[in-house]
Parts: C-alpha cells; structure tokens; sequence
C-alpha cells in the first residue's frame, strides 16, 4: 500500500454449517472471550477489529453468515466485496466438512468474484479440544490442497490458534486489496504534445 497513512479496510467473510463454530471462533478473535451461550446467528453478524501488518494499518470487517439453507439468499449481497473467505468445519463433524465444497460453490456462485480460479479460501477446522474427532488433519488437507486452499485448525473454547487463520485471511485479502484496486482504479490521460500556442487548433 502507497499511502501507509491511510488505513485499509478488508471484508471477509466465514460460511459454514450452523453449529461449526463460527460465532464463537470470532468472538475469541476480536473480543477474546468465549461462551457456551452462543444462539444460532439470525441471518449474519458482523465484527471489526484493528490490526497492524508490515507496518500498515488494516481494519477487518469479519461478517459471521448463518449456516442455514433458509439464509442462503443473503448471500449475494454479503459475498459481494468479499476479500477473502474463511470455510469452517467442526472436526467431529464429518458432515459439516462435507458440506463446505457447497459452501465454498456457493460462494463463487453468489459472491462472483473477479478472478474466482484464484480467490482466497482459508480452511479452518474447530473443536481440537474435543476427542471424538471425525476429521483427520491428513483429509482435510487433502481436500485443500486440491483446491488451493491453506489449512488451519484450532479450538475457541480452548483459545489454540485463533489468531493464525484471520492473519492468514488479512494477508491474503490485502493482495487481492492491491490487485483489484489497481485494475478498478486504472485510468489513461490523454495529452497533446504540441506547443502551447498551436494548441487550440489541435484537431487530433
């Protein structure tokens, strides 16, 4: 970024199936705090926080989507602008990890990204600290390997690496910042190179 006076704001976005742990891994990351109490998110929530990378200032906008069928049509405008998207699964959920090609089709399909063979997908696998684990570090890197992904796992409750995927997340959406930035923002200025006093007769 040029101007490193001006901060840079991301959107990125967490989808998953309801119940994987998306509030509750956005909560410990902005807010630090974690809660058996979390409620089912009613159409999407929305967080912010500050944060400082290579010396530039960087606001993220995280915005937590529901992970219901019934919700799915908010997906268009809250895909849109996305710089970088998280996927979460519940590790002792085989089928929310299942689920998340859908999620991410979904995504490209709603979200209509501008170079979608290249958008940033982060894989984040919740509840480490659970026992009955359904999902193996081995296939859910499989799995994103295939698709370009960079993989995480971690638990909120436990507070185990929260902090990496969002990291990762901002990274990657500043580069997709930079790039469209530059493509939308482009411009040609025409000049003519005649003497000032021929100028006005200029027919070119």
């Amino acid at each position: 970024m040029n101007d490193r006076n001006k901060p840079v704001t991301l959107k990125i976005i967490l989808v998953g199936n309801s119940g994987v742990g998306k509030s509750s891994f956005m909560n410990r990351f902005v807010n630090h705090r974690f809660t058996n109490m979390y409620r089912t998110t009613i159409g999407t929530d929305f967080l912010s926080k500050t944060v400082t990378m290579d010396g530039d200032t960087v606001n993220l906008q995280i915005w937590d989507t529901a992970g219901t069928e019934r919700f799915q049509s908010l997906g268009t405008p809250l895909y849109r602008g996305a710089h970088s998207c998280l996927l979460v699964f519940d590790v002792t959920s085989r089928d929310s990890f299942s689920a998340l090609e859908e999620w991410r089709k979904e995504f490209l399909i709603q979200g209509e990204p501008q170079d979608p063979d290249h958008f940033p997908f982060i894989v984040l696998g919740n509840k480490t600290d659970l026992s009955d684990r359904e999902v193996s570090g081995a296939k859910a890197q499989q799995w994103c390997s295939k698709i370009g992904a960079q993989y995480f796992e971690g638990s909120a409750k436990a507070d185990l690496d929260v902090e990496k995927p969002f990291m990762t997340a901002a990274r990657s959406g500043i580069q997709q910042y930079k790039k469209h930035t530059l493509e939308n923002t482009g411009h040609f200025q025409i000049t003519c190179e005649q003497p000032r006093e021929t100028r006005n007769a200029c027919e070119c």
